[in-house]
């Protein structure tokens, strides 16, 4: 039993050790607020020991051998304060929940000084607690059934690698929202990003670089997988969490999916995006879970406030709607695209993202300049191609009956039209209102025939 516990303490320490940038100070703090195992290791000198063996980060079967060969690591392990058994509920060591920063002392969030705390707030037990936040990654190794917490569905894309939903099942959804309305939705963002955030829009971030001389777009790739659970972990540290809740927290709001999901990817067989594998197969945020645009914009907080100094020092204008990053300015700005490029690349990786090259874009005021789907040459518009081709469906509906413009069998073909409607209203009043005319002569009978 005591070799069987090692065993399965040395695959929890090796999976969580790998999910961390490869450095000393990042291996200690792993060490001592371990996620995925209920205590703190005493091994002082093991982080050393994995350095010298590997200067670089070593694959899963490289460290597990390394682990098991180490004598500092076997003692640690060996001493009786070790718990036996299966990972128990423990209270927190800090008791108290740390002050937030100062920019964060009028937020009142929960206060959740422990676990049994977290799991009360929730409504569920502390088992059901561990369960449902999986820490050890358990959950994901069952096969494709009830057990599983996501249900996964895979997005052709026109170019690139396919875009993967890891959508939670109900009972999880639900302790997200909560965790959203009540813990994150209370922390301010950065003010340059307009992408999830109460009273900012595409329109809103659109509206910032109307009638620039040059717009210059950048797309951030994998952006909600590259947000690992350790920033998700620190983020709730920040918030005053102690480590032993914030990890739950963590564990509430990210995931890594099974291999049997990778392996059914679209495109197997041609070769894979390494990349996008390695942040698919490392605990991130889930891209179809409620908390995961909250977290991922307090992720890129500092991202947001260094591109915004950079901004400011080419004399030009910066936001951020999700993964597009704005940059508008004078026609010197444009002179200087390629050196804001690979300035804006740095930043990106350093902060742990990374910029999707092909997807650049340097739009002067000669042709048309959109961001985040809005046309911004003058002032928020949406395109003449766009406006005819929705006008056209309304007008063959008219004729021909609705069922005849829905091509994609969309379930709310009424809803889904009085929406695009909308959009085009909030940009060009005129142009809404003739739609809207178009709209109301619609007989919704035929559809029905």
């Amino acid at each position: 039993m005591q070799l069987l516990n090692r065993s399965r303490h040395i695959y929890s320490l090796a999976g969580a050790l790998l999910e961390i940038e490869w450095t000393e100070k990042n291996i200690k703090s792993r060490l001592s607020t371990s996620v995925l195992l209920d205590h703190s290791i005493r091994a002082p000198k093991l982080p050393q020991r994995l350095l010298a063996a590997f200067p670089a980060k070593p694959n899963y079967k490289e460290l597990i051998e390394f682990l098991r060969n180490d004598a500092g690591l076997s003692r640690a392990l060996a001493r009786p304060t070790f718990p036996p058994g299966s990972i128990k509920p423990r209270a927190s060591r800090r008791q108290t929940m740390s002050p937030p920063p100062k920019g964060l002392a009028d937020i009142s969030i929960p206060n959740l000084p422990t676990q049994g705390a977290l799991a009360q707030w929730l409504g569920i037990d502390i088992q059901r607690l561990l369960w449902q936040a999986d820490i050890t990654g358990r959950n994901r190794k069952h096969p494709a059934g009830p057990l599983r917490a996501y249900r996964y569905r895979w997005i052709p894309k026109r170019q690139g690698f396919p875009r993967l939903l890891e959508i939670p099942k109900r009972w999880l959804k639900e302790i997200q929202r909560k965790i959203l309305a009540e813990i994150l939705n209370l922390v301010p963002v950065h003010p340059a990003a307009h992408g999830f955030c109460a009273g900012r829009s595409i329109i809103t971030n659109a509206a910032v670089h109307c009638g620039k001389a040059v717009v210059i777009r950048f797309d951030l790739a994998d952006f909600f997988p590259s947000v690992t659970s350790a920033r998700v972990f620190w983020i709730f540290r920040t918030l005053g969490y102690p480590p032993g809740v914030a990890r739950l927290l963590m564990g509430l709001c990210t995931t890594k999916i099974p291999a049997d999901i990778w392996d059914a990817r679209p495109g197997a067989k041609l070769g894979a995006d390494f990349l996008t594998g390695q942040r698919l197969i490392t605990r991130h945020l889930p891209q179809g879970a409620p908390t995961s645009p909250a977290l991922a914009n307090l992720a890129a907080w500092r991202m947001d406030r260094r591109l915004c100094a950079l901004a400011r020092t080419l004399k030009s204008e910066y936001t951020r709607y999700a993964d597009d990053l704005v940059f508008s300015g004078e026609r010197a700005l444009a002179r200087s695209s390629k050196r804001l490029e690979s300035l804006v690349a740095l930043i990106a990786h350093e902060e742990g993202f990374a910029l999707n090259h092909r997807k650049t874009r340097v739009m002067a005021a000669s042709i048309r300049q959109k961001v985040t789907g809005v046309v911004v040459n003058v002032r928020p518009n949406i395109s003449r191609v766009e406006y005819d081709q929705l006008k056209a469906i309304l007008t063959n509906c008219v004729r021909r009956g609705p069922r005849s413009q829905n091509r994609d069998n969309i379930r709310d073909f009424r809803a889904y039209l009085q929406g695009k409607i909308a959009h085009v209203a909030s940009l060009h009043a005129t142009r809404g209102e003739k739609l809207f005319a178009l709209f109301s002569q619609i007989d919704w009978t035929r559809e029905l025939a």
